[in-house]
């Protein structure tokens, strides 16, 4: 099995694979959801404890946004099920989503997450965001040692399923509430009107803020 690079639209591949909560079959087990598949490099290693636990008490936050959760990790599930005690202890909390016994290297491989310059055996951070219809919509790739920021992985999924059902793009920085900006495909003044009641601020043709639509 080969890895391949994937990119933003692609389908993301499916797989069959034991996990902490049972077999999961990925595409099946997505079903209508939206998904956030991230890998970790090793059980029993500090960084990956805190992020862990971090994003089972963002659980709430993921259901509301109609997100399903699965960690990676290249251990086996024996090994899996003594860290999840750990992380519950550790960091306070309950470990709710399944943790993927990746011994095989099958998911680390379909999804390239094991970078040889950086090490041939451990995965690094790779955070994929995929929508219901199995299409990667983002990719982000961190070394190691740095920890994820699982908050702007929230700020990512509100700008993506906004800017989906929305004529839409979200601006620098922004955040759930800010005001957006009009895509700059959209030119009929009658369709901005009915569109965006509540009126926009044109800084430039190409550069029209309006207050969020859906708020």
């Amino acid at each position: 099995m080969s890895s391949t690079t994937l990119r933003l639209g692609d389908v993301a591949p499916d797989f069959e694979q034991e996990s902490s909560l049972g077999t999961i079959r990925f595409h099946d087990w997505l079903g209508s959801s939206w998904g956030v598949l991230f890998s970790h490099p090793a059980d029993f290693t500090p960084v990956c404890t805190t992020e862990l636990g971090y994003t089972a008490k963002l659980k709430d936050e993921f259901a509301k946004r109609n997100v399903k959760v699965l960690a990676v990790s290249v251990d086996e599930l024996e090994s899996h099920h003594g860290w999840i005690k750990d992380i519950n202890d550790t960091q306070n909390t309950t470990v709710n989503f399944p943790i993927l016994a990746d011994a095989d290297r099958k998911v680390a491989t379909l999804y390239d997450m094991i970078h040889p310059n950086a090490s041939v055996t451990a995965t690094v951070r790779s955070v994929f965001i995929i929508d219901p219809n199995k299409k990667i919509r983002l990719t982000i790739t961190y070394p190691a040692s740095t920890g994820r920021n699982f908050d702007e992985i929230l700020r990512v999924i509100d700008s993506l399923q906004l800017t989906d059902s929305h004529s839409v793009a979200t601006p620098v920085n922004w955040k759930d509430g800010d005001d957006v900006i009009i895509v700059p495909s959209l030119k009929d003044p009658e369709i901005i009107k009915q569109k965006f009641p509540k009126g926009h601020t044109e800084v430039r043709p190409y550069l029209r803020i309006t207050p969020q639509p859906n708020k």
